[in-house]
């Protein structure tokens, strides 16, 4: 339980940071890489060694975390995109009901169990994501759908990746061995992001299409500290067997959708409205059924 209250914490609080970026003129796109650079300097401080060098060509996760680095910044700097083109009702409802993807892999693949409080629950997530995103007054028309798609995609792709990780490399039961491996696994997939985001960002910096600024360093540093702990705690929440991939990656991202909706009310002024109210409290219901049914089929 600890693991998934600090995992909705920190994806919670990366939401609101995003909010303080728009308002404060950062450049995301720098931000997110000086982020990724300072999830490669919290992973090796967190390991306490340099756990870089040719011992990973060895490892038989090494693709993945490659693959899933390059994700994390298409996916940031996609949600990034998104947010300013179509709101971030459309972008929030895009992200976060993604998890049907990885739900449904983890039936198929885990064969996890499927009681009908459970199936409920999810059912609630889909009303209780849409309305505690939904903005009062915000016009949702003319949005790009095809975006809104490619966002719903890749995300629940990612989560779907995130779970098969955790199932595959660093379940062994040896809790160590796995923590360590996990921690060494996650400075090498934030580092390829980092790389590929320093590649794209210096080519804007030669172009004259952005400008340097202090300020994007320090917004990346803020952000990049909770962003490495936000996927450290999932995948050890993925592997604590406290919550199957089925009910632990809707609960976190139904978890995440209402603490950011609560910040946004309490610390942006905005609109609660009937819409959000309701559905932050469907939100909650459908946490706790979740929650009470796998707690049920493990008892």
């Amino acid at each position: 339980m600890l693991y998934l209250l600090i995992t909705i914490l920190l994806n919670a609080y990366i939401q609101v940071i995003f909010k303080i970026f728009d308002k404060k003129g950062v450049d995301t796109l720098q931000a997110i890489v000086f982020n990724y650079w300072t999830c490669v300097i919290t992973g090796c401080i967190f390991t306490g060694t340099l756990p870089l060098g040719g011992h990973a060509l060895q490892q038989p996760w090494l693709p993945w975390a490659a693959g899933m680095g390059l994700a994390f910044i298409s996916i940031f700097n996609l949600v990034g995109y998104c947010t300013a083109k179509d709101g971030i009702t459309t972008t929030t409802v895009a992200n976060k009901l993604s998890m049907v993807i990885p739900v449904a892999a983890a039936i198929w693949l885990y064969q996890d169990a499927m009681p009908a409080l459970k199936w409920i629950g999810i059912g609630l997530a889909v009303p209780a994501v849409y309305l505690s995103a939904k903005e009062p007054g915000r016009d949702t028309r003319n949005q790009n759908i095809m975006l809104a798609l490619l966002l719903f995609v890749a995300s629940g792709l990612l989560d779907t990746a995130v779970n098969y990780v955790s199932h595959s490399f660093f379940s062994t039961g040896n809790e160590v061995a796995d923590e360590r491996a996990q921690s060494v696994y996650l400075v090498h997939a934030f580092m390829t992001a980092a790389f590929a985001g320093s590649a794209a960002a210096l080519y804007f910096l030669l172009r004259g299409r952005r400008k340097f600024a202090l300020k994007n360093v320090i917004a990346g540093v803020a952000l990049g500290v909770p962003n490495y702990f936000s996927i450290y705690f999932l995948i050890r929440l993925l592997q604590t067997g406290f919550l199957p991939g089925s009910a632990a990656i809707p609960a976190n991202n139904i978890g995440i959708v209402l603490l950011a909706a609560l910040c946004a009310i309490l610390f942006f002024r905005e609109k609660a409205g009937p819409a959000r109210i309701a559905g932050m409290v469907l939100a909650l219901a459908s946490i706790l059924l979740i929650l009470i049914a796998d707690l049920n089929a493990a008892s």
